[in-house]
């Protein structure tokens, strides 16, 4: 972990927001940049500044031409470049840590317009998982209508049994090999994109439905139910 650098540097950052470094400055920063999580960190906070500075530069004043030129200068294509390239990998790796569980949408897709999947929602600090709706691994049983994902970075597997009611589409999930401590959610997903979340649970740190578990609760998978309005058809 970086404490916060010079203010020489914090300048650096915000010239080459700006886009007004030459072409060696630019260079030399990016270096700099590769290794300085604090400077990616400035750099992605003052890319949302530049729409700002522009409306300051219409506004009137005593300001030199120069300094009204440079305030309006959109990015740079290279600045533009490595914006998208920093937020992008900034996503995947908060993705990476958060979401540990992803079961495929397209492999869910149950008889039309309604998908539901299985995420996690960050990490569970707790040591104990939320209890489990009573006669859900029952209930589970008794709907033959399933669906199964694996994911293929983390192996979790999840199989999800739906039924159709009159007030909408009833859920049961079956987790296995997954490891804690988690929050997740079944949530069902409309074919305009609506989203409903069906059930919320925790996963402690031991996990479940882990074969080669040292704890026996662990070798068990986790079942959890829920509904959502939407019609499966």
């Amino acid at each position: 972990m970086m404490g916060s650098p010079g203010p020489s540097e914090h300048e650096t950052v915000g010239a080459y927001a700006l886009g007004i470094l030459d072409d060696a400055e630019a260079t030399a920063f990016e270096a700099h940049l590769a290794t300085c999580e604090w400077c990616a960190q400035q750099l992605d906070e003052l890319a949302g500044m530049e729409p700002m500075l522009a409306a300051l530069a219409d506004l009137p004043g005593t300001g030199s031409p120069a300094i009204g030129e440079s305030l309006s200068a959109r990015p740079s294509p290279r600045l533009a470049e490595k914006l998208v390239d920093e937020v992008s990998e900034r996503r995947a790796q908060k993705r990476r840590k958060s979401f540990y569980l992803v079961a495929a949408a397209a492999a869910l897709i149950i008889g039309g317009p309604l998908t539901v999947m299985a995420a996690s929602g960050g990490n569970d600090s707790g040591t104990q998982a939320t209890p489990l709706a009573a006669g859900a691994k029952a209930a589970f049983g008794t709907i033959s209508d399933k669906v199964t994902a694996t994911d293929a970075s983390t192996k979790v597997k999840a199989t999800v049994a739906m039924e159709k009611k009159d007030w909408g589409t009833w859920g049961v999930v079956e987790l296995s090999n997954v490891k804690g401590p988690l929050k997740c959610s079944l949530i069902a997903v409309g074919k305009n994109g609506e989203r409903e979340t069906m059930s919320s649970w925790s996963v402690p740190k031991w996990g479940y439905g882990i074969p080669n578990a040292k704890a026996p609760e662990a070798k068990l998978p986790l079942y959890a139910q829920g509904g959502a309005a939407f019609q499966p058809n």
